[in-house]
């Protein structure tokens, strides 16, 4: 295949200057600011939620505002889950550096409109979920374009070192958002989404100041009917999720809910059509053919189930610190949620060091012994914790806490470094969106997971501990067995939401009719920790094995991924150890199936001079089908 370069007169080619030797550089800090403000809003409310509640004046723990407290959680997951694949074909289409620097903009807009937010009620929680959706659509265009942009401007020896720096900085963001959420929300809940406007606008200058298309374009038609059904059968199975959380009926959860079964086996459906679509169509939003190149399938399975195994475990350690081990040791309930974000900061820590240095390594020795050795010693931890007492010594948690996110960060620079290089140039960002797709999913995925879990392993020890122990200290038993009645996933919200669990469920009238004595002991910090303690403990144990099997089988993923393999790159850059090994047949190229997939070798391993914005392929044979490295 001949290779041209196609500039139409008046376009962005014709006057674009050519970037510097410093472009990437430039490229990684704007991407990775971007990268860390969308996926710090994906957390920075979790803490910040009853200040935000309060702000509003609404009770969130009431029956009929399960869905708003929820919402408000997962909406901008949702949204940023199912758009990154659309937008990432987009900007194959029309230029990543496009839809990105859109993507600041439309981000910090929506910042400042939840930022000045003045209704109040069940109006004020609508209007912050609509505002979370169209941020998230911004959140989406950013993190569909980042990679694409930076492995477009890194050459193949670089790459792993600047994607797992920007992987690292959106994994670090969801950890940093907790305690940003936690200290601001306190002085006023507005600051919770203000702090992101300073940052959104001087991103969006600086984007558009500085950021270049040097990435291959790929023109197309869009393919309305692919992402209308692939929207609308994500958009079913994550909602569906988000409401089998919730109590049904006289059930602890909303699974046997028939709303629920039918949004989820309607959504997976839809998928199905989905692929079908794509499969037929002349232009897919899609190629479902990318799937035959081995490091890109291995690389998202290893990816998806790590997601499952880590997503829900912040709620759990935030449940945990929040709602037992903090009160024991003397913080009060209001006080928690800011501490329990202050003392996972060594996770936090564990990713920034482990992050940057697999991703330099992974540059040189590829990607799978780091991917796969990050996912077995994450199992390692789960184990660690599962063994822990739920009153742990801090010191240890902190030390399975730091080898976690080193675990987490020895994974995900390599594994997204290994995906990204195994795409055609024109595929990169939809690639990269179909990766984050299967990242953010499983995230909601395993909030469902982890959150049904603990809640089947409440509900059956729950009810008797809490009424036996709220009688004990003189509640009437009519009380008692209301309280104890109440969803499991109400004592869950409480313990998230920082409230005294208690006091919330009881009700003042209750407590004003019991000795002072006996309600001071009943809402202080040793009666609730320790009441739901072991109930909470056989919960958590269940938990912990799901997460042990997901990372499991994500290390297992990411041994099958093959060796180093960079798409288009003949010699395959092979370390000395894999260096005259006989290469693996077994994964070919996709550039006879997609044409004009991918520039020669030559123009794909010579950096970014060679990929000018607006390449063409012209008409001529296509490449022999290229090998995936040993």
């Amino acid at each position: 295949m001949r290779w041209t370069v196609a500039k139409p007169a008046g376009s962005e080619a014709d006057t674009d200057p050519e970037p510097g030797p410093h472009y990437k550089w430039i490229a990684l800090s704007n991407t990775t600011l971007g990268v860390l403000i969308a996926t710090i809003n994906m957390s920075i409310l979790l803490i910040a939620l009853p200040d935000i509640f309060r702000g509003i004046g609404v009770d969130p723990l009431q029956p009929g505002n399960t869905s708003l407290l929820l919402w408000l959680i997962m909406s901008y997951l949702v949204v940023t889950a199912v758009l990154v694949v659309s937008f990432g074909r987009l900007g194959d289409m029309y230029g990543r550096v496009r839809m990105y620097n859109l993507g600041f903009a439309v981000f910090t807009v929506f910042s400042v409109l939840l930022s000045v937010t003045w209704l109040h009620g069940t109006a004020g929680a609508l209007w912050l979920i609509g505002m979370r959706v169209l941020q998230g659509v911004g959140g989406a265009m950013l993190m569909a374009n980042s990679n694409a942009i930076l492995t477009d401007a890194f050459p193949t020896h670089q790459r792993g070192l600047a994607l797992g720096l920007n992987q690292v900085a959106g994994i670090a963001g969801s950890f940093i958002g907790l305690i940003l959420g936690g200290l601001l929300g306190p002085v006023d809940w507005h600051l919770v989404f203000l702090v992101s406007v300073p940052i959104g606008l001087f991103g969006t200058v600086w984007a558009y100041l500085k950021l270049r298309d040097t990435g291959i374009r790929a023109p197309a038609r869009l393919d309305w009917w692919g992402n209308l059904t692939f929207a609308i059968g994500l958009i079913a199975v994550l909602s569906g999720i988000t409401y089998g959380i919730q109590p049904y009926g006289g059930h602890t959860m909303g699974w046997s809910n028939p709303w629920v079964i039918t949004a989820i086996a309607g959504g997976l459906a839809m998928l199905a059509v989905f692929c079908v679509v794509e499969t037929r169509v002349a232009e897919p939003m899609f190629h479902l053919a990318l799937f035959r190149i081995r490091a890109f399938t291995a690389g998202n399975v290893a990816s998806l189930l790590a997601s499952l195994g880590r997503g829900g475990l912040m709620f759990i350690l935030i449940i945990w610190l929040q709602g037992i081990w903090l009160p024991r040791h003397g913080y009060s309930f209001e006080q928690t949620p800011l501490w329990a974000g202050i003392y996972m900061l060594p996770l936090t820590i564990g990713f920034l060091i482990a992050g940057p240095f697999s991703g330099w390594a992974s540059d040189r020795f590829g990607a799978r012994t780091f991917a796969t050795g990050g996912m077995l010693l994450a199992a390692g931890t789960f184990v660690a914790l599962k063994e822990l007492p739920v009153d742990f010594g801090y010191p240890m948690f902190a030390l399975i806490l730091l080898l976690n996110g080193l675990a987490m960060g020895l994974f995900a620079s390599p594994n997204r470094a290994a995906v990204m290089n195994s795409l055609p140039p024109d595929q990169r960002g939809v690639g990269a969106g179909i990766s984050t797709t299967f990242q953010n999913s499983a995230t909601v995925l395993s909030i469902g997971v982890f959150f049904s879990l603990m809640i089947a392993g409440l509900a059956g020890a729950l009810p008797g501990a809490l009424t036996h122990g709220l009688t004990a200290q003189g509640v009437p038993a009519a009380d008692a067995a209301r309280v104890a009645a109440l969803p499991p996933v109400g004592v869950l919200f409480a313990s998230l939401l920082g409230y005294n669990p208690v006091q919330t469920l009881l009700g003042p009238h209750v407590l004003a009719q019991l000795p002072a004595g006996h309600a001071d002991y009943l809402t202080g910090r040793a009666f609730f920790p320790a009441l739901i303690s072991q109930p909470f403990a056989d919960g958590l144990s269940v938990a912990f094995d799901f997460a042990i099997a997901a990372c499991l089988v994500a290390a297992v993923a990411s041994l099958l991924r093959g060796g180093r393999y960079v798409h288009g790159d003949r010699s395959q850059a092979a370390t000395p150890a894999e260096a005259g090994r006989q290469r693996d047949p077994s994964a070919s190229s996709v550039s006879s199936v997609l044409p004009g997939s991918a520039p020669p070798p030559s123009a794909q391993s010579s950096g970014q001079s060679s990929q000018r914005p607006y390449a063409r392929p012209s008409p001529g044979p296509p490449p022999p089908p290229s090998s995936e490295g040993p």
